[in-house]
């Protein structure tokens, strides 16, 4: 699966330090702020590829000191997902934190229906001609497919 992260192996290290630099770097570009609850909501989607809902995330926050009202999460992921560090899983109305950060893509997602792992891959323009030629113009396009993954099927 090229362009893949979640069902194949990888540095999970330095995936997190990679998505950790790019979001530091695109906040200094754009000089918006990565508090210290945006970056620990970052760190808590970082930590696996598995998509979390936002309660989720505010339990984490709630036992690390940071924050127990709903607004305290909601306006974290708000303020990522508008950065593009993470993307919302509408099938799962969940958050995950962006496998490919700094790339300018619409993200497609394959949602494991047995360990609830998600992989996102890149979306390369999958309305593209039909768009052009009914003259629709694409703004944002997100692909979700369920299935199971390598280790779920054996």
């Amino acid at each position: 699966m090229p362009d893949t992260v979640g069902f194949a192996k990888h540095d999970h290290s330095t995936c997190v330090a990679s998505a950790l630099r790019a979001a530091d770097a695109a906040c200094a570009q754009r000089n918006v702020h990565l508090t210290p609850v945006r970056r620990r909501v970052l760190e808590i989607l970082l930590e696996s590829h598995a998509a979390m809902g936002a309660y989720d995330v505010l339990s984490r926050l709630d036992a690390e000191g940071l924050g127990s009202k709903p607004p305290v999460a909601y306006r974290a992921l708000a303020f990522l997902v508008a950065q593009g560090f993470v993307h919302r899983i509408e099938r799962l109305n969940a958050f995950i934190a962006c496998a490919h950060p700094g790339a300018a893509h619409d993200p497609a997602f394959m949602i494991c229906r047995g360990c609830g792992k998600v992989a996102e891959a890149l979306a390369r323009q999958p309305l593209g001609p039909e768009a052009a030629d009914s003259g629709f113009q694409v703004e944002q396009t997100v692909i979700e497919a369920e299935g199971l993954c390598p280790g779920c099927q054996s």
